[in-house]
Parts: structure tokens; sequence; C-alpha cells
């Protein structure tokens, strides 16, 4: 049985984190066996390390060599107290402080490069921001040799072969897979643990890239994959998906087990979980995917697997989420009734704004169509809208394009919900009961998620009153 874990930033983001984080590999490896760990950079606040180095980027960019400078010994400190926190003098810690140093210096040395071309790539911006991932597994794999576990750190730039879309590269994964098993397997066979920097891989020719957002998420799904795992965890800082977010709801608790379509669902919608392309290759290959709590190990977590038990009742309802600060945009008129092609009209305007549409509501009559975007991108959506739309807006078919802000997109999923009668009307009730206006419903045709706009004053309100039902 192999195990892949992935541990975020908070996870290696101190010596005393790291010490925790050995214990659960150590204790991990004796119940399963063999075990690849994907780490993260380290992320403990106020030092998010992977913030530190495109900060640093990015005023190389601006021509501030002092910022540049400053992050450069940020990271130093930052790793050099780690190091020295973990690791015995007589031991590796003179070797690691190298090999940190040696990444600190070519950061410095491509922040200079920006600087004086006044550029910075996103090929340039993938390796400057790989280097997080590629400090932490060389401390964490010295210090789980010096606490007797046999580790390795290897660079995912040897595994995990991806397309050159630099700053969300896509793995190929007939290449990824055989150069993964390669290179892990006889270190698997040996009893060896490899620690695999997460978030980063490498084109065919060797150059870095990284995978985006959920990157070392990712990166551990993808290994998962390539080594036929039993199952994939991923490590962070909270009991599994919750019931709703803990800051609007303290009774909200971790779910049991969730479907893809459902924790897809509360990404899109804003819950703090997986982004959907990491939950893909694991789903595809029922390779179960947990997510658990390093901070609490005893806890089972969530397990996201293809198909989830429905429940029945209030249990059809899994979970509520919000989005806020978006603005619900109107075109209306009783002009458009039956004219085609309004719709494609409105949406194409939006999509040259580069503006993501979170949510659709059209109503029968065809006399006006509502959507929901984020809330800074309001004036130049309506911007550009009224141009589409002057002939239209002259002629009186459309009487006025207009925006309600600020509101919020309250969503309510559970594949259950799916045939189970009388779901929205107790959503509905529960509302009611509060006074609250519900300005635009939309839902899916999967029936996994209700979606309803209310009130940005009243996002909170709304999600505590939907969780009761829960």
């Amino acid at each position: 049985m192999t195990l892949v874990m992935k541990f975020g930033g908070t996870s290696v983001g101190s010596a005393a984190a790291i010490r925790q984080t050995a214990e659960l590999i150590r204790s991990c490896q004796a119940d399963w066996g063999p075990v690849v760990v994907v780490a993260s950079a380290m992320g403990t606040q106020p030092v998010k390390v992977t913030d530190l180095l495109l900060q640093g980027a990015y005023a190389a960019l601006a021509g501030d060599e002092a910022t540049c400078l400053r992050v450069a010994d940020a990271l130093r400190q930052a790793h050099y107290e780690t190091i020295d926190g973990l690791l015995a003098p007589e031991k590796e810690r003179q070797q690691i402080l190298a090999e940190n140093q040696q990444f600190i210096e070519r950061f410095a040395a491509l922040c200079r490069a920006v600087l004086v071309l006044g550029e910075l790539t996103p090929r340039a911006l993938d390796t400057i921001s790989a280097m997080g991932e590629q400090m932490s597994v060389r401390i964490l794999a010295a210090y789980l040799r010096e606490a007797g576990l046999p580790a390795g750190a290897i660079d995912a730039t040897e595994l995990l072969v991806t397309d050159d879309n630099f700053q969300s590269a896509a793995p190929l994964w007939a290449e990824t897979t055989a150069q993964t098993q390669a290179r892990l397997q006889p270190l698997l066979d040996q009893g060896i643990i490899p620690i695999v920097t997460g978030f980063i891989g490498a084109t065919q020719t060797g150059v870095t890239t990284t995978l985006g957002r959920g990157g070392s998420d990712f990166s551990a799904a993808i290994l998962g994959q390539a080594l036929a795992a039993q199952e994939v965890w991923i490590w962070t800082d909270v009991d599994g998906v919750m019931t709703a977010d803990p800051r609007l709801v303290p009774a909200a608790r971790s779910i049991p087990v969730l479907s893809f379509r459902e924790v897809a669902e509360l990404a899109y919608y804003g819950a703090r979980v997986l982004h959907p392309k990491t939950m893909r290759p694991c789903v595809e290959n029922d390779i179960p995917l947990r997510i658990k709590n390093t901070f609490n190990p005893q806890h089972p977590g969530t397990v996201i697997v293809r198909e989830a038990p429905a429940g029945n009742g209030s249990g059809a309802m899994k979970a509520v989420t919000a989005i806020k600060e978006l603005s619900l945009i109107t075109v209306e008129g009783r002009g458009m009734m039956g004219v085609p092609g309004i719709a494609a009209r409105t949406f194409g305007a939006v999509a040259r704004g580069q503006v993501s549409v979170l949510l659709i509501s059209q109503a029968s009559s065809e006399q006006s169509i509502c959507f929901a975007a984020p809330a800074g991108a309001t004036d130049s959506v309506l911007a550009a809208l009224e141009q589409e739309f002057t002939a239209e807006l002259q002629r009186k078919d459309i009487d006025r394009i207009w925006a309600l802000r600020p509101v919020a997109i309250v969503t309510v999923v559970g594949a259950g919900m799916r045939g189970t009668p009388g779901i929205a009307g107790r959503i509905f009730s529960a509302l009611g009961r509060e006074a609250l206006n519900i300005i635009a419903i939309a839902q899916g045709s999967s029936e996994c998620s209700v979606s309803l706009v209310v009130d940005g004053a009243d996002t909170a309100t709304a999600v505590q009153r939907i969780h009761e039902l829960l």
C-alpha cells in the first residue's frame, strides 16, 4: 500500500511544526509502509515564503532594489532560524544551511537581472516562486534523517513533466507517470521516504514550471495517480471540509464524506476546499482523497470520493457557503422579448473584459437578464454593456443596464438535494422568518446546489439560518 501525503505551509512553517509533521510521517509509515510526502514552502504567519519571493520579484520589476535586499534577508532569517532549531551542528546543519544559502543567492541574482532588464516573464516568475518548496523539502528531509527515518529530498522537476504554460502548467501524464515510477519506486522499495517539492514541475526540456492555484495539492494528486496510491491525504490546519465558514457559524462541523461534484461546487462558491483540478486525478482513478488536520491528527477529516451517500431529509444538504463583495448586474427591457442573441452579446461583452460571471438568472419572459460579478469590475462591465447595446438603448428596446451592490451569493450544496422535495421551500422559509430578501435564484441542472443572491449586509445571517437546516 502506498500513501501520498501533502503538508501545507503551516505544517512546515517552523521548527515546532516540522517536528510534529515528522511524527505524523513516522506514524503513517508504520501503519501504511511506503509513504511519499509532498511539502509546500514555509507558510507560518507573518512569513509566507512564496509571498516573499513574489514580493521580491515584483519589487525588482519596479526598480526597488532595497526591498529585494530586505526580502532576501527575511528569507535567510526564516529558514536559518528553523534549521538552527532542528538540526544538530555535528550532523547536517552546515550542509543544509549552505544549500539554502545557494537558493537565496540565486534569488538575489534573478532579482538583479529583473531589475536591470526591467522585465519579469512568467518563466522567470516560476523559477523564483519555486524556491520556497525547494528549500523546505531539504530541511524536512534532513530532520527526518536526524530523527532516524531514511528520507531524501526530491525536486519535482525530476518527476512532473508539464507543458510550457508558465504560472499554470498542466502535466503530461504519460511522461510524468514514467519518470515518477522510475525515480520514486526504487526509493520506496528501499524504505526511503521521498520528500517531494509541491507546486512545481518542469517542461520536457527541463525548464521549471509551476502548477498554479492549489499547486501543491495538485502535485500530491498527480503523484497518487502515477504511483497508483491507495489514498492521498492533504494535511492542513482544519478538520476537513466544514459545513460552513466557522468565522460565520461557530457551530460548523466537518463533513465525513463528500463527492467530487459537491466539493467542486463548494470550491467554486468560495469555500476553503480543494481546487477541482486537484481532485480529478484521484476521482478518475478511484483513489480516496482525504483532508486531515495536522494539529488534530486523530480526527478522521473529510474523504472525497467519486459518489458519496446522499443522506435523507436535512442530510440532503451538506454545506452552505458564501461569496461576498459582488454586484448583481441587470440588462432589462420590453424590447428584448423574443430577440435572439441578447444573452450571447451580453456575456460576450463581459468576457472581452476578462471578467468572471459567477451566477446567471433570466426571467422566462426574456425581459431581463441578471448576473453576478466581482464588485470591483462593476463599472467596467456596465461601460462595456452600454457600448455593446448603444443602439438598443437609443431605441428603448433595452430600458436600462444597472447594478445592485454589494451583494453576496449564498450557496447550499448537497448531491442528495436532487429529487428531494421541499428543499428550496425550507431554505426560503428560513430566510423569510428573518425578513431577508432573496434578490435572485439559480440552480444548476445537476441539482447539486442552490444559489441565492442576498444583500451583502445579510450574508452572515443568511448563512447562519440556512446552516441550522443542516
